[in-house]
């Protein structure tokens, strides 16, 4: 008598945009039983082969994610993934109570040190349309200039995006990983992942790599961020704006969703 083999855990990666989602999902997918596909609500994602598949409810996206998934590679594949940016969930306002009703869900949550690198990072990205960097040439990204009413939105939604995936999800089926880390010691941001999905631990093979398409610091990058660090000076977003090493965290993810 056979019998069916089950279905492999569910987790997903839930990030603000530009946070190095791309880079950490590279890492997951060397594990051998790891599997993660891109972004399920992305029309062009490459990792899916049906462009209609966004024509479905919410449910049968998760189905198709969780239960009927790509695997292109033929692995053996005990949890099984996807990733979601915040700006994706509001093209389907009920998608994030779908998801969060999901059972056995594990969530991984990416942040970013400063928010104020991943808004000027974005807003980078759709000024040249090059969302992801392929090699390692010093071609600089053009500087911007972010008015101070969009920066304080976007440092809002950070912040209420961040409390409610805590909100929603207990803590033993959370996990924050931090930008920063990623970029420093992915050997040992990966460890906390590979113990968090309860799969064995796999060293990263150095192939992926992490290719940053600004790394000049921010007073360099933003032309009016003179004016933008007096209008946020001695207000909650005064931090972001502090000149020195970016890649420095100051405390964890998760105490940094309690202080928020």
């Amino acid at each position: 008598m056979t019998y069916p083999m089950p279905a492999p855990g569910p987790f997903v990666i839930l990030a603000m945009p530009r946070t190095g989602t791309h880079y950490l999902e590279e890492l997951l997918n060397e594990h051998p039983n790891v599997l993660s596909n891109g972004e399920l609500l992305n029309t062009y994602d490459v990792n899916w082969a049906d462009k209609g598949r966004l024509l479905g409810s919410d449910r049968e996206l998760l189905e198709l994610a969780y239960l009927r998934f790509p695997n292109p590679t033929d692995k053996a594949v005990t949890r099984v993934g996807c990733k979601i940016n915040e700006p994706q969930f509001h093209e389907r306002p009920s998608f994030f109570a779908e998801l969060a009703r999901w059972p056995g869900l594990k969530v991984i949550l990416l942040v970013r040190e400063n928010t104020l690198e991943s808004l000027r990072s974005l807003t980078q990205a759709r000024q040249t349309r090059q969302w992801l960097k392929f090699s390692s040439d010093n071609d600089a990204a053009p500087s911007v200039k972010l008015p101070a009413a969009c920066c304080e939105a976007y440092f809002k939604t950070a912040d209420d995006f961040h409390n409610r995936v805590a909100r929603s999800f207990a803590s033993t089926d959370l996990h924050v990983a931090e930008y920063e880390t990623l970029l420093r010691e992915p050997s040992a941001c990966l460890a906390k992942i590979w113990e968090f999905l309860g799969v064995a631990a796999f060293g990263p093979s150095g192939t992926a790599n992490l290719k940053r398409q600004e790394a000049r610091p921010l007073d360099q990058t933003i032309e009016n961020f003179e004016e933008l660090r007096r209008h946020f000076a001695r207000g909650p977003y005064a931090k972001f704006f502090e000149v020195g090493d970016r890649l420095t965290p100051r405390r964890s993810g998760k105490e940094r969703l309690a202080r928020s």
